[in-house]
């Protein structure tokens, strides 16, 4: 009986929406890989094109997921578990690169993990109850606020590394403080949403 359960759960567990979903957690370590390649051509664009690619399963994910009819249990906690591995691993990196002032970025951070963290602790004890926390409305515009930071912080750089002759500064920058207003905005909702819960 239990080997048919552990087998039940491996079959849930192995199917597209869930290997999109996983596939998050190899990315971003490609993506900062990637970002520490700094005097590589075209690294930058690349980590940029792969983190595009990643953000894209988040939402593929779902999709696949409700289309085939394969919603689980395990999607749901996983998809919630490797979007925190995905955003903050990332975040981690440009702050530890100074794309973010460690000043103020580094306590945004602090918040962000730790809700992060409480949410996810939350969802577990909840699971084990037999309850399924999905994500919120809230939690989702987070998300999508912190995939916007990202993603013109990593234009950005892009950029500057690898198309400078081409663009000019105040482009380069303009993209830069578009992503630390946004990285602002994120941290705001980001508590604002954990508070929900």
């Amino acid at each position: 009986m239990l080997a048919l359960r552990v087998t039940n759960c491996q079959l849930e567990a192995v199917n597209i929406p869930n290997l999109l979903t996983l596939s998050r957690i190899p990315i971003v370590f490609m993506i900062v890989g990637l970002l520490y390649l700094e005097t590589v051509a075209g690294a930058a664009t690349l980590a940029l094109i792969i983190f595009f690619l990643g953000a894209l399963t988040d939402w593929l994910d779902g999709y696949f997921a409700r289309r085939m009819g394969l919603v689980s249990n395990f999607g749901k906690l996983m998809d919630a578990l490797t979007d925190k591995i995905f955003i903050t691993g990332t975040l981690i990196s440009l702050l530890a690169l100074n794309f973010i002032p460690v000043s103020w970025g580094l306590p945004c951070l602090l918040l962000i993990i730790s809700r992060e963290f409480l949410i996810t602790g939350l969802r577990l004890v909840a699971a084990s109850s037999g309850v399924i926390l999905a994500a919120e409305k809230s939690g989702k515009l987070k998300t999508v606020s912190q995939i916007l930071a990202l993603s013109f912080l990593l234009l950005k750089n892009a950029l500057e590394k690898d198309f400078s002759k081409w663009t000019p500064e105040w482009i380069t920058s303009g993209f830069g403080d578009l992503g630390l207003i946004f990285y602002l905005l994120a941290t705001v909702l980001t508590v604002s949403s954990g508070s929900l819960y």
